[in-house]
């Protein structure tokens, strides 16, 4: 994938609970504050998250785990999936813990090559380790994204500054991937 392409996604996507929060702060507060105990969406979140490791681990050369690779991908198939069934607490935390750590590493290894082409590129590059970061501590502590969101939805006026700071950074992503990683 492009590195403009990824930054562009991934400030769109990042944009859209923003948007809605500033329109609708109420449900923008309900929505987030029960996401955590999120038992569907923990379910959606484990498996993609399961699904997309998988591939990574499929696809990658493993030349001294190859004899091993079908007993690796059963294995962690069965071990999200079980995680869907015997660690309901906080499911949703924590496959989006997971998914963020996946996308550090699809965000790493799509802007390491261009490091030295433009110094914007470590914007994506934090960014990435933000998600790493988030993910280390969202696996270890679940219940710390709970708080959090409780924190960052007390009022109206905290959610609209929350939401415009990030809309404001989103929108600077999709401008970078239109502007300075263009052809990159």
């Amino acid at each position: 994938m492009k590195l403009s392409l990824l930054t562009i996604l991934i400030g769109a996507v990042l944009s859209g609970p923003q948007i809605y929060g500033l329109i609708n702060p109420k449900w923008f507060a309900n929505f987030f504050r029960k996401f955590p105990r999120n038992y569907p969406a923990g379910v959606v979140l484990m498996l993609a998250a399961t699904g997309w490791f998988t591939w990574i681990v499929n696809a990658e050369p493993i030349a001294d785990f190859s004899a091993y690779k079908p007993a690796m991908l059963i294995g962690f198939t069965a071990v999200g999936v079980g995680a869907c069934i015997f660690v309901r607490d906080f499911l949703a935390v924590r496959g989006l813990a997971v998914i963020f750590l996946l996308l550090a590493k699809l965000m790493v290894d799509t802007g390491r090559p261009h490091l030295g082409e433009s110094p914007f590129v470590l914007v994506n590059q934090v960014l990435a380790y933000a998600f790493v970061v988030g993910g280390i501590v969202f696996t270890i502590a679940p219940w710390k994204l709970r708080d959090w969101l409780v924190f960052f939805t007390a009022n109206d006026r905290i959610i609209r500054i929350g939401c415009t700071a990030r809309l404001a950074f989103d929108l600077f992503l999709i401008v970078l991937g239109l502007t300075a990683f263009r052809g990159m």
